[in-house]
């Protein structure tokens, strides 16, 4: 296997490769956290346009069928446990009937959407999942009576925040992980909800931070679990910021720019221009968010179709003689990164693993939760395909990231012939959004052996029509779990 890129000269790479925005501070005076709350505070419901409010359903829809699926997932089932049994609230903990405080709620419902890896992504100098922020969103709009107007709006802002930060700067390069920019969006977020002031908006951004980092161990080595709950956790951390902002506790400042602050400790220096952000002269970053088919990493999505492409067209595997996997920079350097990632010994590390959703994908033609099972794990025949797989990076293919994220899969067989498949994306990503029916027939794949088809149908009818919901009160009884 080749050796990893020193971290520094991956950020070379890809500050080379992506087009990404050019920040530049607005001229107004006032720290970062400062414009962040005045851009919060400003924005309002009749910004965001037809065409974002269906969006925003979309990926709302998208999000609790995600949660829904990995209700009786070990890790889902021990934290809304411990959730149900901490405190009481005016919170629902998705798929049943019982509510908590909504730190706690958001943290739980965070656990079940994100348990799959199978919700939302976005690709800039840093790779995030925008729809972890959704639960904050909910466990605060309920808990505060708000509407479904309401909450499609801090849905929105906190995308836009999450996005903006996720393309100013990388951070796991400093050893990092991606969930510190969910803290700020999902702060704001709760804090709109909580009609916070601008003052307590920041407040709550430097709260959030003060005591939260997260670090990128978590998505090295061995997998563990806390990968799936580490931007819950960030949620939940969240919703306790705004809290407190709303009591009037104060936070660590200037959080970004102080001598000890997040440039300093976390990013290096970055600079944001509140001023084109969306609704303020540019384009809401939601529209750039890419909808996952399968429970994997985002880079592994074109991956999977490739490899199920040429599995369908190949009777024998066994008479496979080489597999040579292209893919972008990015792709190499986060997805066969490490000895584990050759030999996954946990669903966490095989979601994360190229090598192993390629290997998976070519004998059984997809990916599935059941393809993390420790029987697929262990199967000789993924192992036998292993041990004839290299993956490259390809130049071609990392220019065009991160406006797609391609792979290409060559298999040679002991006949001399080869067979070659390239992705480049798919439905729900960049230039391509799903269609209401796209958002459907995923989302009926999740909830379909917890939800009889009348729920499901009720479910989707309410959800489409948030917008117009003065409460968010009838959405709670509509996902609770009857079967499963």
């Amino acid at each position: 296997m080749t050796p990893l890129l020193p971290r520094r000269t991956l950020l070379a790479a890809l500050a080379g490769t992506a087009a990404l925005p050019a920040f530049a501070q607005t001229a107004a005076p006032g720290t970062i956290a400062e414009h962040l709350a005045a851009y919060a505070d400003a924005l309002h419901y009749s910004d965001l346009g037809p065409a974002i409010v269906e969006l925003a359903k979309a990926h709302f829809i998208d999000a609790i069928g995600c949660g829904i699926g990995a209700f009786n997932e070990p890790p889902v089932r021990a934290i809304r446990d411990i959730a149900l049994a901490t405190s009481e609230g005016k919170s629902t903990v998705m798929g049943t009937t019982r509510r908590t405080a909504m730190d706690w709620a958001s943290f739980a419902n965070g656990a079940a959407v994100r348990n799959f890896d199978l919700n939302d992504v976005y690709a800039g100098r840093e790779v995030g999942h925008p729809s972890d922020n959704i639960t904050p969103c909910l466990a605060v709009a309920e808990s505060e009576g708000r509407s479904g107007q309401d909450l499609i709006l801090a849905m929105v802002l906190a995308y836009e925040i999450n996005c903006r930060l996720l393309d100013a700067a990388q951070i796991t390069i400093h050893g990092w992980d991606h969930p510190n920019y969910s803290l700020p969006a999902a702060s704001l977020a709760a804090g709109k909800l909580m009609h916070l002031t601008p003052a307590q908006l920041a407040q709550a951004v430097n709260l959030s931070f003060a005591g939260h980092l997260a670090f990128n161990q978590t998505r090295l080595g061995v997998i563990s679990n806390w990968k799936g709950l580490a931007d819950a956790d960030s949620g939940r951390s969240a919703v306790f910021a705004a809290q407190l902002a709303r009591g009037g506790i104060t936070g660590p400042a200037p959080v970004f720019e102080g001598k000890a602050g997040f440039f300093a400790d976390v990013s290096g220096p970055f600079t944001l221009d509140v001023g084109q952000f969306g609704g303020r002269g540019g384009t809401f970053k939601i529209t750039e968010c890419a909808v996952k088919l399968y429970p994997a990493q985002a880079l592994l999505q074109t991956a999977i179709v490739a490899a199920a492409k040429i599995g369908a067209s190949v009777p024998d595997l066994a008479k496979v003689k080489s597999i040579v996997v292209g893919t972008t920079l990015v792709g190499k350097q986060y997805s066969a990164d490490s000895p584990e990632k050759w030999a996954p010994k946990t669903s966490e590390t095989a979601d994360h693993s190229l090598p192993y959703a390629v290997a998976r994908s070519l004998l059984d033609r997809e990916i599935t939760s059941a393809s993390y099972s420790p029987q697929a794990l262990n199967d000789p025949k993924v192992l036998a395909l292993l041990a004839k797989l290299t993956v490259e990076e390809d130049p071609a293919l990392t220019k065009i990231y991160p406006q797609k994220l391609p792979t290409r899969v060559t298999v040679t067989l002991d006949d001399g012939r080869v067979l070659a498949e390239q992705v480049d994306d798919l439905p729900g990503f960049g230039g391509r959004p799903m269609t209401r029916d796209d958002v459907e027939a995923k989302f009926r794949r999740n909830v379909k052996a917890f939800w009889p088809e009348q729920q499901i149908h009720d479910f989707l009818g309410y959800a489409w029509d948030l917008d117009h919901q003065d409460s968010i009160t009838g959405l709670f009884p509509r996902m609770v779990v009857t079967a499963g």
